[in-house]
């Protein structure tokens, strides 16, 4: 049985400033946990140590199993480790397809003796991804974008599109980062529909977000940080209602 993600013992520290403490935290196939806590907690910067954007100073790092401790972000990416960002990092110029395909786990066009030897496997690969791509959009509600120009769409269409890339990649873990800053109206219950989706399939999804409402009815439970440490687990609703919690997270 695979076993999601899997953290243990993660610090990073940046000169004087902690990010991680000594974090623990497992997320089993299936399940969506929330991680909630007050800006400089070190949510992001927790998604950048498992994303392998950052190299931890100690601590390991798994998925389903498989140890991921000293693999490139590209690496873990392929292995079915994906995630979004606040800032959305898409390319405004090019179309909503063309930001979906650039997100293809594998794909045997970037290599150049594929393209020169194997040019009948590369439009096969071309064709399937294109396919995948269409379905990833009928499923977040973007379907009829898919020609237009990124650019042109709404802030809270490209939050899905940032989305909806991240499910190209077929992960075994979504991590998303803030996916409601900024979203309203539709796409929010689209959002919400994707991940759910995801998780029925067997995805671990851990998702940071300030939007607590948004949060309560998407996670199966979460986790607050502060500080660089997870100072408690459980269901959102018994978080926000411990004192102590809501007194890091909101001030006195």
């Amino acid at each position: 049985m695979p076993d999601g993600l899997e953290v243990r013992g993660l610090c990073k520290r940046f000169g004087g400033i902690v990010v991680a403490d000594a974090i623990d935290l497992a997320i089993p196939p299936g399940r969506i946990l929330g991680l909630i806590g007050p800006n400089g907690a070190g949510k992001t910067s927790f998604f950048n140590l498992v994303a392998g954007v950052v190299r931890p100073d100690a601590g390991r790092v798994a998925l389903d199993g498989r140890d991921l401790s000293g693999l490139a972000a590209f690496r873990r990416a392929r292995l079915g480790l994906s995630r979004t960002w606040q800032n959305l990092r898409l390319f405004a110029s090019l179309t909503v397809l063309d930001n979906l395909l650039i997100g293809t786990r594998r794909y045997p066009a970037e290599r150049l003796a594929a393209l020169l030897l194997r040019p009948r496997l590369v439009r096969q690969s071309d064709a399937a991804a294109r396919r995948r791509a269409f379905e990833v959009l009928e499923r977040v509600g973007l379907a009829a974008f898919a020609h237009s120009e990124l650019g042109r769409l709404s802030f809270g269409q490209q939050k899905l599109v940032g989305v909806a890339r991240a499910l190209m990649n077929d992960p075994r873990c979504l991590l998303l980062d803030e996916p409601m800053a900024g979203v309203e109206g539709a796409a929010y219950g689209s959002i919400q529909s994707a991940v759910r989706a995801l998780a029925r399939d067997g995805v671990a999804v851990c998702v940071v977000e300030h939007n607590v409402a948004f949060i309560r009815d998407l996670c199966d439970e979460g986790a607050f940080m502060f500080a660089g440490r997870v100072l408690a687990r459980g269901s959102i609703a018994d978080l926000i209602a411990d004192p102590r919690l809501t007194e890091l997270y909101f001030g006195t």
